[in-house]
């Protein structure tokens, strides 16, 4: 009788003390958690990251800001990624440029996709349209690839730089039309609109709702949209295939990722709230009319889309298309 009131005894001091520890661990999130942007402000992703965070901030009752790192395709947002704590309160916004183009590019980064980040989720998928500018010489896709075909690297197309997510669309277009076209790479947004909308630059790759307000100025005109389907906003607006062009397509993506080392039971709680956000009535409502489609993923749907990114874009670097750097 004596044995068995022991063990109970040391069972019971187990318990305590285990109840104890967890009951000191602070709840997660208890303090403010912060979402780097690699994007400047009222940019697109930046856009649908703060409706998230605002989904996130009601659901954690604690503070999510919103941290914009523009700048080098990600380079600059992911910078310090190695001296920051991995304890789920610094996420990042990682997309098909740090992912999946950045490594094939770059023979140094600050930061291993693999190595250093975890997947969470992915946000949001867009479709990227084919620009001119609103007196541009090209009527229609087919006339722009037809005179691509017969001079080559006459026909220019502005990107916000090397291995932006413009930039491999659009050649990943050029390759499977079989032209040669010429890149001119821009550092800001604002000054490659006026380029193209002024013909010193033929074209370029956005999503509608990015380029919207230019278009409806007639500053710039839609060509095609690179997509399987026509865009249900924009029903008039061709695809690819209808145009004359291949049949590809240009889905830029967006997720969030967390530093490597983050503790597995947070990671956990990351991916299930952040996925309950993105479900939201009012974020899927707000994101939609924005133009973007909302794609809540488990982290290994995140992992192969990285694996046939990597796929699709390394033939575009060793065909010298997009420039290692």
């Amino acid at each position: 009788m004596t044995g068995t009131l022991t063990r109970r005894l040391v069972v019971g001091a187990g318990l305590a003390a285990l109840l104890a520890r967890l009951s000191a661990q602070p709840h997660f999130p208890s303090r403010t958690v912060r979402i780097v942007v690699p994007y400047a402000v009222g940019v697109g992703p930046d856009a649908v990251a703060r409706r998230v965070a605002e989904s996130l901030q009601r659901r954690w009752q604690q503070p999510v800001i919103i941290d914009n790192k523009p700048g080098a395709s990600g380079i600059v947002a992911f910078g310090d990624l190695r001296r920051i704590a991995a304890d789920g309160y610094t996420l990042y916004l990682a997309d098909t440029a740090t992912m999946a183009v950045n490594p094939l590019i770059h023979a140094e980064l600050p930061y291993d996709p693999v190595r250093d980040l975890v997947p969470l989720t992915l946000l949001f998928r867009a479709t990227f349209v084919i620009l001119v500018g609103g007196r541009s010489r090209f009527a229609t896709l087919a006339q722009l690839l037809d005179v691509a075909r017969r001079e080559p690297g006459r026909v220019s197309y502005a990107s916000l730089g090397n291995g932006h997510a413009s930039q491999v669309a659009i050649e990943s277009m050029a390759r499977a039309a079989g032209v040669q076209l010429l890149h001119v790479p821009f550092k800001d947004a604002g000054a490659l609109f006026t380029a193209v909308a002024s013909a010193d630059v033929d074209f370029t790759a956005f999503s509608m709702n990015t380029v919207a307000g230019l278009v409806d100025g007639g500053k710039l005109r839609p060509l095609a949209v690179a997509a399987r389907r026509r865009l249900k906003d924009h029903p008039e607006l061709p695809t690819l295939a209808e145009s004359g062009g291949p049949a590809v397509e240009m889905r830029p993506w967006a997720g969030l990722v967390a530093p490597a080392g983050t503790p597995p039971a947070v990671l956990e709680q990351l991916q299930r709230d952040i996925v309950a956000a993105i479900d939201s009535a009012e974020v899927r409502a707000r994101v939609a009319a924005m133009g973007f489609e909302l794609t809540p993923s488990t982290a290994q749907q995140f992992r192969d889309r990285v694996q046939a990114d990597l796929a699709l874009y390394a033939p575009l670097v060793r065909e010298g298309r997009v420039s290692r750097l």
